[in-house]
């Protein structure tokens, strides 16, 4: 069986990542050897991954989700293109793993003929070694505009003659419109590749949905695979920080008297910002992303996240007042977080000719040390320890640490012994991401801002594991695709492709 699928979806964020993760956790658990591929993702929410080579670089997280949902471990070409914007005009661009180049939409046409290659290549690799490859396209493929050099949508399907399933969030509203405006827009070779549809985040009566799916087979001649209920529970690995609500998941109920209030900034470029979802799985934390000064206040731990442009966001946090709360909270002797690009916000100076190319700038000056930017990107797994207790993460960062204060106290220490990081009364910063995921690390720290807060009602649960819950949300996923997907119908499709009878809906793109 050499079988694939695409996912694809009437828009972003319509439910391509959990769908393609649930179809490969449903298939991992009928024996079959499956595995995830996104051609070109844009994230600034990434994990590292260790080569064959033992050259680590970077995927999207969505990718390496997937590859959890399958039982295998991340691979560089489950993601082989991945984009990470530093503003709204420009882009890194990752290939395999490695940043290869800063790219505009001008000058993306000129690459776009390597990446797609690069990106075809991975999964004609794939194919040859797995049963069955879901693949999870990007945005929308109605996205005209962009159809020509797309290898990611439709220009993907038709390269590897891959069945595609769109799927649409009802929960917008619209949907109906959506799917059969979707494939009215793609020219006839394209449709010929849409073999029905999925409908995400339902709530309500079924019954009522009916007319709706039977009307849509009726003017498109495709069916309705299913109809995935709202999930409440469905939160964790977020492809994108735009993702989250106002506060993470469901907190549970506190073990002790009292909650911890985690105040976590939205920078407008945010990156890896799942680093704080394991705050927000243990019982009693309450975790929310803010960009108001006044919330900062009642906040018992403030977060500055990982950034994808340092500089310009701390320009932001002060032009918003932000920066100003920030300190103030400080001041007070409350605990204040900084990972990776929100560590060096904290830092006395920035020497930045990489990124922003501004040269030195301050930090907030809150921790004693000074942050120069390299050339070349650190992306490495890490691992060591805090309090005695070991901590696994990961780095993705230009900045170093390029002077401190000699008797600095480090937050963390690397495996050969070595200090990372940086705390200074209740300031602390770290460069490694993923840290929270290590359970006694992350009680023994919110014990600390416990105390340092004086929150002296709060207990830490002990037996939260993180691993466990996202576990939890695979099996889900796999239970949601198990009971509400026609699964027999999906076998064909992936076994055999669309039928060969689909109908062309007119209008439809000119033919290429």
């Amino acid at each position: 069986m050499t079988g694939g699928l695409l996912i694809a979806g009437t828009t972003s964020d319509a439910g391509k990542s959990v769908l393609t993760a649930g179809i490969c956790r449903w298939l991992h658990r009928q024996g079959v050897k499956v595995a995830p591929f996104k051609a070109q993702n844009m994230s600034n929410n990434s994990a590292v991954v260790v080569g064959a080579d033992g050259r680590a670089g970077e995927i999207g997280r969505a990718q390496a989700m997937q590859a959890a949902a399958c039982g295998l471990a991340p691979d560089l070409r489950f993601n082989p293109v991945l984009l990470k914007p530093g503003s709204d005009l420009a882009s890194q661009v990752v290939l395999l793993g490695e940043a290869v180049d800063t790219i505009t939409a001008g000058t993306f046409r000129t690459l776009r003929p390597r990446l797609a290659e690069t990106a075809y290549a991975a999964l004609a690799e794939l194919r040859s070694a797995y049963d069955v490859v879901i693949c999870e396209g990007a945005g929308s493929p109605a996205e005209i505009n962009l159809r020509d050099g797309d290898y990611v949508n439709m220009g993907l399907a038709r390269h590897a003659e891959l069945p595609t399933i769109v799927v649409g969030d009802i929960d917008r509203g619209g949907v109906f419109a959506a799917m059969f405006g979707t494939l009215a827009l793609l020219d006839p070779a394209d449709q010929a590749l849409i073999a029905g549809f999925v409908v995400n985040k339902f709530r309500g009566d079924r019954g009522l949905l009916a007319p709706g799916l039977e009307m849509l087979r009726h003017v498109t001649g495709r069916p309705t695979y299913g109809v995935l209920p709202w999930a409440l529970d469905l939160w964790l690995d977020a492809e994108d920080s735009l993702a989250y609500g106002r506060v993470l998941g469901r907190p549970a109920a506190p073990h002790g008297t009292e909650w911890l209030d985690v105040a976590v900034l939205r920078l407008p470029r945010i990156s890896n910002a799942t680093d704080v979802e394991a705050l927000a799985t243990e019982p009693g934390v309450r975790v929310r992303l803010t960009v108001e000064p006044a919330e900062l206040a009642a906040a018992d731990l403030v977060v500055l996240p990982g950034s994808k442009s340092t500089v310009a966001d701390l320009a932001w946090l002060r032009e918003t007042g932000l920066a100003e709360a920030v300190t103030a909270h400080a001041a007070a002797g409350r605990p204040v977080l900084g990972i990776c690009g929100g560590f060096q916000m904290l830092a006395r100076a920035i020497h930045d000719p990489v990124e922003s190319r501004r040269g030195t700038v301050d930090g907030l000056g809150l921790l004693p040390v000074e942050i120069t930017f390299a050339g070349r990107k650190t992306v490495r797994p890490a691992v060591g320890t805090a309090g005695g207790l070991p901590v696994h993460g990961y780095e993705i960062h230009h900045g170093y640490v390029s002077a401190a204060d000699p008797q600095l106290t480090p937050l963390l220490r690397d495996a050969g012994g070595a200090g990372e990081g940086a705390v200074s009364g209740a300031v602390h910063g770290t460069h490694w991401h993923g840290t929270f995921e290590s359970d006694g690390f992350r009680r023994w720290f919110l014990a600390r801002v416990a105390h340092l807060a004086g929150r002296s009602g709060f207990r830490v649960a002990p037996d939260t594991s993180f691993a466990a819950a996202r576990e939890r949300t695979l099996d889900l996923l796999g239970d949601l695709v198990e009971e509400h997907l026609d699964t027999d119908a999906l076998w064909r499709l992936i076994e055999t492709g669309p039928r060969t009878d689909l109908p062309f809906v007119p209008p439809g793109a000119p033919p290429r």
